[in-house]
């Protein structure tokens, strides 16, 4: 049976724990203070680099062609599928009457295959946000988001989806 061994002569910890522990402390704050020096923004660097813009008149700055913007397609041109999300009877076909007062073109009321919508929202195939935007606006929903979950044939050659909830 093996027996622990006693030190022969006492080391000092309880110093080395303290020195250790004060150098530790010492590199701490070191990198802190480095670190805020480097983050911080420097008024030398500021002025440097303002300093290194070109200054450019309105007369000699190269043109750069703005992208082609699709305008805004008018309501007549926008047809609109409206889903009863509510529950509420005859909710769909009443909020198609209004649209198509509006201009709107209706491709259908009908009811959606859930009744539990907390609110309503206006859906968007690609490249129709800009209606979506403003039939949203129009009909007061503050909801707006790309199409998903129906496929195509369901929307009745629609664009944008009205989902009424409560």
């Amino acid at each position: 049976m093996q027996h622990a061994q006693p030190i022969p002569s006492s080391f000092p910890w309880r110093a080395a724990t303290l020195v250790v522990g004060a150098l530790a402390a010492l590199e701490l704050v070191a990198l802190i203070a480095l670190g805020a020096v480097r983050l911080a923004p420097s008024h030398h660097a500021a002025a440097a680099k303002k300093q290194q813009q070109p200054v450019h008149d309105a007369a000699s700055a190269p043109r750069v062609k703005a992208p082609p913007a699709v305008p805004l397609r008018p309501r007549a041109r926008v047809k609109v599928l409206v889903l009863n999300g509510n529950g509420v009877a005859g909710a769909a076909s009443a909020e198609a009457q209004h649209l198509e007062v509006a201009g709107y073109r209706i491709g259908g009321a009908t009811n959606a295959q859930r009744h539990d919508y907390a609110q309503s929202m206006v859906m968007f195939v690609p490249g129709w946000q800009k209606e979506a935007r403003r039939l949203a606006h129009d009909a007061g929903v503050r909801m707006v988001a790309p199409l998903d979950g129906l496929p195509p044939r369901q929307l009745k050659g629609s664009t944008i989806v009205l989902l009424l909830g409560t």
